[in-house]
């Protein structure tokens, strides 16, 4: 059995880390969407999505902070659960949010046993290079599947001054040393944020391990998006990566308004809709 038949075919068994490294070695390009809730967990995973990520973007798409930063554990910790429940297919994902892992070993052993023994998560993901290469190292060895980030981290924003592209110039050389060390460590797999195309090009064929592109370009081995940016319900501006396959806002705006009309002329709720 093929990689695609195995990511996407008849094939109802969950989704593991081995069929995407399968997908890699055969050069078949896979999608992740982020997931936060049930009801998404479950189209999601009926659409064939293979890896879904209950990522800490949730504390500004869902919870309404202005980063990623102040989310914690226990907030990102009902969504995991709410995803894994519905979610059958899918390989699910947790982010460990900020504070959770920098510390080290013993607070990313902590938590990340939590998102997966109390969560239902497959895999972890932890951002940042060879500065928590043992963090990653311990959470592999305790048998917990780690996915790493690197370029643009969004809980190093305040260090980076902002949402900027990384790796240019010479950070180029220290982004593939920390893909290699995250390697090296046991990572299964790493998201490639805001870097420059050429970079994570290079950095993928250099990989025994997927890349996942956001902001990326297309020569890596996965592509991740934020599902409220790509089905347009975040407002503008958007990230230049973004595209968006549908208008939700608008779509949802419409149809509040309209009931709204409705309630108040009196034309909803009708006989149909009453005892």
């Amino acid at each position: 059995m093929n990689a695609v038949s195995t990511l996407y075919g008849g094939n109802q068994s969950r989704i593991t880390t081995l069929d995407l490294q399968k997908a890699k070695q055969q050069g078949d390009i896979w999608p992740m969407l982020t997931c936060y809730d049930a009801l998404t967990a479950k189209l999601f995973d009926d659409s064939g999505i293979p890896v879904l990520l209950v990522g800490d973007s949730a504390a500004m798409v869902m919870l309404g902070y202005d980063s990623t930063v102040p989310i914690t554990v226990d907030e990102l910790l009902v969504m995991v659960k709410a995803v894994t429940r519905s979610a059958k297919r899918a390989l699910v994902v947790a982010d460990l949010p900020f504070g959770s892992y920098q510390a080290g070993i013993t607070d990313a052993l902590t938590n990340a046993t939590r998102m997966i023994k109390e969560g239902g998560a497959t895999a972890v993901k932890l951002e940042g290079g060879t500065r928590i290469a043992p963090q990653v190292a311990a959470l592999v060895e305790a048998g917990i599947p780690v996915m790493g980030h690197l370029g643009l981290t969004p809980q190093s924003v305040n260090v980076f001054g902002g949402y900027k592209v990384q790796g240019k110039g010479d950070d180029a050389e220290k982004l593939i040393e920390d893909a290699l060390a995250l390697q090296a460590a046991g990572a299964f797999s790493i998201v490639l944020e805001v870097i420059p195309a050429q970079l994570a090009k290079e950095v993928t064929a250099k990989l025994r391990i997927p890349t996942i592109g956001i902001g990326a370009g297309s020569g890596v081995d996965a592509q991740v998006l934020v599902w409220q940016d790509l089905m347009g319900l975040t407002a503008d501006p958007a990230p230049r990566f973004v595209k968006r396959y549908f208008n939700l806002r608008d779509e949802m705006k419409s149809a509040v308004d309209r009931f709204a009309t409705e309630v108040k002329t009196k034309k909803y709720p009708e006989t149909k809709h009453s005892y």
